[in-house]
């Protein structure tokens, strides 16, 4: 009784900060993009009022998560990831996809656009939860479990490297191995598998010119303060303005044409010159509480399924918090990942609070 209480907590509490989250999205992709849709558009309150129906999907998608039985989840999971892999790799196909900043992410069927990679996260996370759950590495059977592993994520690795999309891959794949060190994978898989992937990450930065200059950039973006080195210099001055209170929501003065996706990759940017170093650090605050709250809510799980599933959609969605946060304060090379439920996107959003959904499903069938 006690356990199911604290369940319940924990779950309030969890389910506060993401729709804290989602509010302050909706502020703050208004402030950063109504000047650029009224110049673009001339519809200042265009991607709000996409992001409002990317809030409305995601609630229905929410309640799918909420409603839809894990074990059909459980069963059903490597049908959805090959159905996801598949989508994902429809965009290298000219007449399926939408280009964007020189990325085939985007899918468009018919004038619908979305990004299918962020329904691979969903669909991957499930499948780890589901093949961890079953295999049970704890007993012994280590290879069998970490073999299916490899050669998905070998698969999944060609079709976003060749999209390109080398944040997205580098997002999985560490969602991956952080889900089986909790499953407890022995330690000597860990070292062989850092052991490869240093040498293959460096080799594939190198061999694509623009990740190579995208890591010079990171090194000394003030080597080319107008081409390369703009965008996150414009960054780190948008966030150095904001001071310790910020100059005001709607404020901001980097959102004038001079901070590059200011509604996407780079809001935070934004987020931080409107609230100041204290709103900043509020913010942050909420992610760790995020991490924290979700994680104990896993840990009073009884079902091996379920705790997979939780600790694996909080590990996901804090990475993309982690790496997103890094980008925009320059402590990491720029990457096409968006501050979850914060940053334009609705595939994104949805399929957040989906998973979202699915977390309190599994609170809900123990208590």
């Amino acid at each position: 009784m006690f356990i199911q209480q604290k369940l319940k907590y924990n779950l309030s509490i969890f389910l506060l900060i993401n729709f804290t989250f989602v509010i302050l999205g909706l502020i703050f992709v208004y402030s950063s993009s109504s000047y650029f849709a009224l110049e673009t558009l001339n519809q200042p309150l265009y991607f709000v009022k996409k992001q409002l129906i990317g809030i409305f999907l995601g609630i229905f998608a929410g309640i799918i998560g909420y409603l839809i039985p894990l074990k059909f989840l459980k069963e059903i999971s490597f049908f959805s990831l090959v159905g996801a892999i598949i989508l994902s790799a429809l965009p290298l196909i000219n007449a399926l996809t939408h280009k964007m900043h020189g990325s085939h992410r985007w899918l468009n069927i018919k004038g619908f656009i979305f990004q299918p990679s962020e329904l691979l996260k969903v669909a991957l996370v499930i499948y780890l939860a589901s093949l961890l759950s079953r295999k049970k590495i704890i007993e012994g059977s280590t290879k069998q479990t970490a073999l299916p592993i490899i050669i998905i994520m070998l698969i999944i690795g060609i079709i976003l490297l060749k999209q390109p999309d080398f944040g997205c891959f580098a997002t999985l794949f560490t969602t991956a191995l952080i889900m089986l060190f909790i499953a407890n994978l022995s330690i000597r898989y860990f070292i062989s598998t850092i052991a490869i992937a240093a040498p293959l990450a460096f080799i594939l930065i190198y061999m694509q010119p623009y990740r190579w200059q995208r890591i010079v950039t990171y090194l000394n973006p003030w080597q080319d303060p107008q081409g390369t080195g703009f965008q996150i210099i414009q960054s780190l001055i948008a966030i150095g303005s904001g001071g310790v209170w910020g100059s005001g929501i709607a404020q901001s003065q980097q959102k004038y044409f001079y901070l590059p996706m200011q509604h996407t990759d780079f809001i935070f940017a934004i987020v931080a010159e409107e609230i100041g170093f204290i709103g900043s650090l509020f913010f942050i605050t909420l992610c760790i509480i995020f991490l924290w709250y979700g994680f104990q809510i896993s840990w009073n799980l009884s079902k091996s399924f379920s705790i997979l599933l939780v600790q694996g959609i909080v590990t996901l969605i804090t990475l993309q918090f982690i790496i997103n946060l890094m980008v925009s304060t320059g402590l990491a090379p720029t990457k096409g990942i968006g501050l979850p439920f914060i940053s334009y996107g609705n595939t994104a959003l949805v399929c957040n609070l989906f998973m979202i959904g699915l977390i309190a499903n599994a609170v809900q069938t123990e208590t």
